[in-house]
């Protein structure tokens, strides 16, 4: 008997396997949902795709992303591609998926990873592509080598597009290793190599090189030395593969954001305005001096679409001409305003920025202290408004510029001014860094302004334009302690009555109020 309930028992287990069995591999077995030949993937059934696929490449995406819509386009085209290859192509949705994102450490967006015989730990990054095409150039580039590169100039030398070749004597050399790991990181870029003696006697070469060719015209050349480090190659193709200036539109915006270069200025300009091409002209010579350490990006700022970047930066339309200068990590913003856009000027305050001598642009300084110690007081933007508009006092403000030769020429002259007023408490000579503060007020004419803030109650501003001299300058600060005077008297009297007017009108209110009672 016993030996009876032990072969039953035996015999159920066997069947529970094969059922497990049998539940597992219709698991296995039941297809993925895909969407125009791209797999839909969930935390569900994402470990089974990777089971089953040897290389799955995946783009991880927000629906609500412009960037996430045209890779999922991207990725649909090169599905369709790749139909009956041994790499197939998936979607997540993070917005949906959001324990798979955190549990595979899926950070930002678009994220496309190829994951390699069901390794979910060790996935090869992909880079953003542009078009299906990139996608599979890059599949194909990670797969190949440089030998498969290796073209005749005449066959490319005159694309309309930018073409990257690589001049090698030999292809086993270290140089070609670094230059194909490039060509594998670009896969929107066309790379080609070269190994004719024609090209190297056409070029003046005398070592290995990367040409930059765009229609038969050398766009610029780089010396391959031991140390080159594919990073290195990498940020020197994309800043030349961009205009010296590129335009901020839809299009544009993503190769700029991922642009190595992480130094933006930017030059925030109506096109439709008559200075406009003297503008561009010298933003964009100064753009040559500083390619590879500084990216020059136009704003139009009469696209309505730029608005959110203009909000951004805090740039309204009838302040442009300005350039702003930012650095992507740490997002601190530097500003140059309009009445400085030449060559000279843009170019010394693109130097002063890389050298760490420009000051930030901020809402205000700090308040230094003993800003009022000295005869020339030291004003920011946070006690602007406050020092100014005193009714008791007359106050001359100098708005400078710290770059700027002419701000600079007048400082000894205001030293001057305030030691002239020295004595006089009713006066107050100051200045202020229009270039590190934002001013809320309207400033007519260039910089460095000269702005007189009279004795009044009333928040007036007098822009003076004489000569800038010591004699002009007291004579102008002495009449407009004249006009304030009189223009006080009114105000005074207009003041006493008014208090009159409200006093009468109190007692009025308290006496109906006696009479209803």
């Amino acid at each position: 008997m016993r030996r009876v309930l032990l072969l039953g028992l035996t015999a159920f287990c066997l069947c529970v396997f094969v059922a497990a069995d049998t539940k597992s591999d219709r698991q296995e077995e039941r297809p993925f949902p895909e969407k125009d030949g791209v797999l839909q993937l969930k935390k569900g059934n994402f470990k089974r795709a990777l089971r089953k696929y040897d290389q799955l490449l995946v783009h991880f995406y927000t629906p609500l992303s412009g960037e996430g819509h045209r890779v999922s386009a991207a990725f649909e085209g090169a599905a369709a591609e790749l139909k009956g290859s041994k790499v197939k192509l998936a979607a997540v949705d993070v917005s949906k998926e959001k324990d798979l994102a955190k549990e595979l450490n899926v950070t930002g967006h678009p994220v496309i990873r190829l994951y390699l015989s069901g390794d979910k730990h060790n996935p090869a990054p992909c880079p953003v592509p542009q078009s299906s095409a990139s996608i599979l150039t890059w599949l194909k580039r990670r797969e190949g080598s440089a030998a498969d590169l290796v073209t005749d100039l005449s066959q490319s030398e005159a694309s309309e597009e930018l073409t990257v070749f690589g001049v090698f004597k030999e292809l086993n050399h270290e140089y070609v290793q670094v230059f194909y790991a490039a060509a594998v990181e670009l896969p929107d870029v066309r790379f080609a190599v070269l190994q004719d003696d024609e090209v190297i006697g056409k070029y003046g070469l005398t070592h290995d090189a990367v040409l930059l060719l765009k229609e038969s015209k050398l766009i610029q050349a780089y010396k391959m030395m031991p140390e080159t480090s594919k990073e290195e190659l990498i940020v020197f193709i994309t800043v030349y593969q961009m205009d010296p200036v590129t335009e901020y539109t839809g299009q544009t915006a993503s190769q700029i954001l991922s642009s190595p270069v992480l130094n933006h200025a930017l030059l925030f300009v109506n096109k439709s305005s008559e200075d406009f091409d003297e503008i561009f002209s010298a933003f964009t010579s100064a753009a040559e001096t500083f390619r590879m350490k500084i990216l020059f990006v136009l704003v139009n700022v009469a696209e309505h679409r730029n608005g959110r970047l203009m909000e951004y930066f805090r740039v309204r339309d009838f302040e442009a001409p300005l350039i702003r200068l930012v650095n992507l990590t740490n997002h601190v913003t530097y500003h140059l305003p309009s009445d400085t856009l030449n060559t000279e000027h843009i170019e010394k305050f693109c130097q002063d920025y890389l050298e760490g001598k420009a000051k930030p642009k901020m809402q205000s300084e700090p308040i230094t202290e003993g800003w009022d110690q000295k005869p020339v007081k030291e004003l920011v933007a946070m006690n602007l408004e406050k020092v100014a508009f005193n009714p008791d006092r007359t106050v001359f403000v100098l708005f400078y510029l710290p770059y700027s030769k002419e701000s600079r020429a007048l400082f000894p002259l205001w030293e001057e001014l305030a030691e002239a007023f020295e004595e006089r408490e009713d006066v107050v000579i100051a200045r202020i860094d229009a270039s590190a503060n934002d001013i809320n007020m309207s400033m007519q004419g260039a910089y460095p302004s000269l702005c007189l803030f009279p004795a009044l109650y009333a928040e007036r501003v007098v822009v003076y334009t004489g000569p800038r001299k010591l004699k002009p300058l007291i004579k102008f600060v002495e009449k407009e302690m004249e006009k304030a005077k009189k223009y006080r008297v009114k105000e005074d009297e207009d003041r006493r009555k008014y208090i009159e007017d409200m006093k009468a009108e109190e007692a009025t209110k308290a006496n109906e109020s006696k009479d209803e009672l």
